[in-house]
């Protein structure tokens, strides 16, 4: 699989099983596969950990990166268990001899390394020198560590200079994006619950690649790492760099809906979910934006004064009462998802095979300017 130079964003996430549990560790990725993740990290804090990863990388149908700290040993037993990429905190590491000495291994094998530089894990001189762990020292000890790479000859590595404020999470990639080509793995660290936490990442992550700054993502959050592939995607949708499979639109909270928006739209949501096709329902229930926004919808519903119209690709299809409406619209949705699915089936729509071996990881560079 390609990251930078023009290739998708792709979307990753991080196991939270315990590593040395292969069985465990490999369910989990499946699930994280099945719900739409591209790339997967596991930890490696343990020898039983390290153990593990032989089994883990050869049966992962996505690519697994081994998760690297304090033990360089265990960077170098990662890549000789076939990992297909490794990242390590070079603050953690320390040794910038052994950091080299990665650099050489994963050359010998043609496995990207990502430089992971976090506000918690900066040197300490960088720190005093700064002031902190603001956007310059983040970068500073980024591109140190890359130099020690480079002059080993080592040139496939990904960087990221993550925060948990997405303002100095912002400016650290902006300013590292302004000072090298390397493909960038963007993140909010640390950003918490999925109830902040989604926020705080989209307005991060999401500032930057509408820049054109970033290559490959992950969504941190305290929550079942399913949830942060769903955040991920939904950001690469929201910013059409991702197909959109399927989207709900409904009313805000406003004084001129004549029905009660709030209990139609989260019934139809509830119903509707499991639809997986790219399509768009409405749920309105105003006159002035109903039903423009309902035409305008795959399938939609203008609601109002105890009823609705039920739209089909633009065309009122019934008016129907508004106790029926959830039903009527759901009935629709389904009907028009499955006619969707049989035409791409026909038409030899892609399918992504997850079957066999994970496959490589292949960086880009960016275009010289």
């Amino acid at each position: 699989m390609e990251i930078g130079d023009g290739a998708p964003v792709s979307v990753q996430s991080m196991t939270i099983t315990k590593t040395a549990d292969y069985n465990a560790t490999l369910q989990q990725i499946a699930e994280l596969a099945a719900t739409g993740c591209d790339i997967v990290r596991v930890a490696v804090p343990d020898t039983d950990d390290v153990a593990a990863l032989p089994q883990i990388a050869s049966k992962s149908t996505i690519p697994v990166i081994a998760d690297i700290h304090f033990q360089w040993k265990y960077a170098i037993a990662a890549l000789e268990a076939g990992c297909q990429g490794i990242r390590i905190n070079p603050g953690n590491v320390k040794k910038h001899d052994k950091v080299a000495l990665i650099g050489r291994e994963a050359a010998a094998r043609g496995v990207p390394i990502r430089i992971g530089v976090n506000a918690g894990s900066l040197e300490r001189q960088i720190l005093e020198r700064h002031g902190g762990p603001v956007p310059a020292a983040l970068v500073e000890s980024a591109l140190n560590e890359v130099k020690l790479l480079e002059d080993v000859g080592f040139g496939d590595i990904k960087i990221s200079v993550k925060h948990n404020d997405p303002w100095t999470m912002i400016q650290a990639y902006r300013m590292l994006a302004a000072q090298c080509d390397y493909p960038l793995h963007l993140g909010v660290t640390e950003a918490g619950t999925p109830t902040k936490g989604i926020t705080k990442s989209a307005i991060g992550i999401g500032t930057l690649l509408a820049e054109g700054i970033g290559d490959t993502i992950r969504v941190s959050l305290t929550a079942p790492p399913a949830e942060e592939v769903k955040a991920g995607i939904a950001i690469l949708e929201a910013l059409h760099l991702r197909e959109q499979k399927f989207d709900l639109v409904a009313c805000p909270s406003c004084g001129r809906a004549e029905v009660d928006v709030f209990a139609l739209a989260s019934a139809v949501e509830e119903r509707v979910k499991d639809i997986d096709v790219p399509m768009r329902v409405a749920v309105m229930g105003c006159i002035v934006n109903g039903p423009g926004e309902a035409r305008e919808a795959d399938v939609g519903v203008a609601a109002g004064k105890g009823k609705g119209q039920i739209f089909v690709k633009g065309e009122v299809v019934r008016t129907v009462p508004e106790e029926s409406i959830v039903d009527e619209l759901v009935f629709e949705a389904h009907k028009l998802a499955a006619e969707i699915a049989s035409a791409g089936a026909e038409h030899g729509a892609p399918v992504v095979a997850r079957i066999g071996a994970a496959p490589v990881l292949q960086l880009g560079r960016k275009p010289s300017s």
